[in-house]
């Protein structure tokens, strides 16, 4: 029987359909809309990103695990990273077309939030929290499954992109000098932090981007700044 939910199309993309539409509409919920709106009978995603976070970093292991039978933890640490950092967990989110679904306040709207890496990945963060509450740690399991096992099969390249140690030596040879990070801002709850992090080399900023620790941040700074002086 077709779902009568207003999420049909973004169910259709998850292969799953909530049973409680509502958990739904909180998880592509943003702070922002909810400032704005005053609505009192909605939450907002943070509490669901939370979740979101453990129930993904979970089946994610589990996942390696069996992939790679034989890697130590160290290895098996990184490969995680290398799947749900900020830039991984976007890609899912853009793949899905998460940006249209999300409830945003006009400011965050304005300021290009549907397009923001970190935004769509917290916001697909929360709907992995909502289908755990909504269907369990099974339906969980199957929608992560489905949709990071094409990105998993690329964890040996990805896990090995320290674009930060590229960026250094690059750096050294073509201008003789080492770049530098600058925290320029600090977002959200203790729990749910994002960094904005900027690269100079000399005089020059080179890139900015957001991240969900400083680590990931200068990583995903640091793939901006390499994609610049590339065309230099």
């Amino acid at each position: 029987m077709p779902s009568t939910s207003p999420y049909a199309i973004l169910e259709e993309k998850l292969a799953y359909t909530f049973r409680d539409a509502s958990l739904c509409e909180s998880a592509l919920t943003h702070k922002s809309w909810m400032n704005e709106t005053l609505e009192t009978e909605r939450t907002d995603n943070e509490r669901l990103e939370f979740l979101g976070d453990a129930v993904l970093s979970l089946v994610t292991s589990d996942m390696l695990m069996k992939r790679f039978p034989e890697h130590p933890e160290g290895e098996l640490s990184k490969a995680r990273a290398a799947v749900v950092n900020e830039a991984g967990l976007a890609r899912v989110a853009e793949m899905l077309l998460l940006g249209q679904w999300i409830f945003l306040g006009k400011g965050e709207e304005q300021a290009g939030g549907r397009q923001k890496r970190s935004l769509l990945a917290n916001t697909f963060e929360a709907l992995v929290g909502a289908v755990y509450l909504d269907g369990g740690f099974a339906a969980a399991f199957q929608v992560i499954e489905r949709l990071l096992s094409p990105v998993i099969a690329d964890v040996p390249s990805a896990a090995s992109k320290d674009y930060k140690s590229r960026l250094q030596e690059l750096a050294q040879a073509k201008l003789q000098t080492a770049p530098t990070y600058t925290v320029l801002s600090e977002q959200g709850p203790d729990h749910a932090k994002t960094f904005e992090i900027a690269i100079l080399i000399g005089d020059k900023e080179y890139g900015r981007a957001f991240g969900r620790s400083k680590k990931e941040a200068q990583q995903n700074a640091a793939e901006r700044a390499l994609a610049v002086m590339a065309v230099e």
